[in-house]
């Protein structure tokens, strides 16, 4: 990947997107590239914090693990994300596992790097500032939602979310989730039990509110959900 490419990649993130090719400069001189195959563990909880990725190809997995081994998926990331957020300004640790889960191109920048540019440029600083925001609203939205909603609801809502990030509208006015989820992926998208999304989505099947294509991708009547919730 030439540095033109890794310019016009990163140039699509709203972190660089308003940088005149100048201010562009500096950066292209800390980022590399690499292509990780499905399967492989980008970092792991607990590794020393050292580099900030941007996907051009492929979704990453983001989840924790407890004591007990029990997996928590925190985010499936797609082309146009950057990540870990959480990693300027820190001396610590990844907070949680990557893990490919479809080959993915990344650009990677050594945070170290990145942390001192930043500090010479406050005008990336708000920017950043702002790419956090939307963030922590996200981490907020989802925190109420497990404190104020039922499992049933919850649910709902998840879908209502994959349908926004990896949603394309079908020909009925549907939207068709282009990522695939199994249940037991699901439920830990929410800290529930796989057993709970499947009797939930069969609920949801048999009033016509989702189904599921021939590809297995789920397919979602998004209005006739969202009356559900009230």
């Amino acid at each position: 990947m030439n540095p033109q490419s890794i310019k016009d990649l990163l140039q699509k993130f709203t972190l660089f997107k308003d940088l005149s090719d100048f201010e562009m400069e500096p950066i292209l001189d800390l980022a590399n590239h690499r292509l990780y195959r499905h399967g492989t563990h980008i970092f792991m909880q607990g590794d020393p914090l050292t580099n900030v990725y941007f996907i051009d190809q492929g979704k990453v997995k983001i989840y924790k693990t407890d004591f007990h081994g029990k997996e928590q998926i925190v985010n499936v990331l797609q082309p146009g994300d950057m990540f870990p957020h959480l990693g300027f300004f820190r001396q610590d640790d990844y907070p949680a596992h990557s893990e490919v889960i479809e080959d993915a191109v990344l650009i990677y920048i050594p945070i170290q790097s990145f942390e001192n540019f930043l500090i010479t440029h406050p005008e990336i600083c708000v920017k950043l500032f702002r790419v956090l925001g939307e963030k922590m609203v996200d981490l907020q939205q989802r925190l109420e939602q497990k404190i104020l909603h039922n499992t049933y609801e919850q649910i709902i809502m998840l879908l209502l979310r994959l349908a926004k990030d990896y949603g394309h509208e079908t020909k009925n006015e549907h939207i068709r989730v282009t990522t695939q989820f199994t249940n037991r992926e699901l439920a830990n998208m929410i800290g529930s039990s796989r057993e709970t999304v499947s009797r939930t989505l069969t609920q949801l099947k048999k009033k016509n509110l989702i189904n599921t294509d021939k590809s297995g991708f789920l397919v979602l009547d998004t209005d006739a959900l969202e009356d559900e919730l009230f």
